[in-house]
């Protein structure tokens, strides 16, 4: 993982406002996606709501490679920043 990366992670907890949904299942989709690949796990089941919906997040991205999937991460986080600021 790149420094960038890290640091852009760094950011996201210092935000001055919450990102919305859509914007928290980008960021976790990318993050899984760059730290640990293709997802590896079971689709969980119908009563867990949120857990169904990070997984369909990280599996949006499967066959995205780590580099492209920190990359993104970084863009979002950068437009995030100047969205709520930090």
């Amino acid at each position: 993982m790149s420094k960038e990366f890290l640091t852009a992670a760094e950011y996201v907890q210092k935000l001055k406002q919450t990102p919305n949904s859509e914007e928290l299942s980008q960021l976790y989709g990318y993050y899984k996606q760059a730290t640990v690949g293709d997802i590896n796990i079971n689709r969980p089941g119908l009563l867990d709501i949120k857990g169904r919906a990070k997984w369909d997040s990280w599996n949006s991205y499967k066959g995205m490679d780590k580099h492209t999937a920190e990359c993104n991460y970084i863009t979002v986080v950068n437009s995030l920043i100047k969205k709520y600021g930090l």
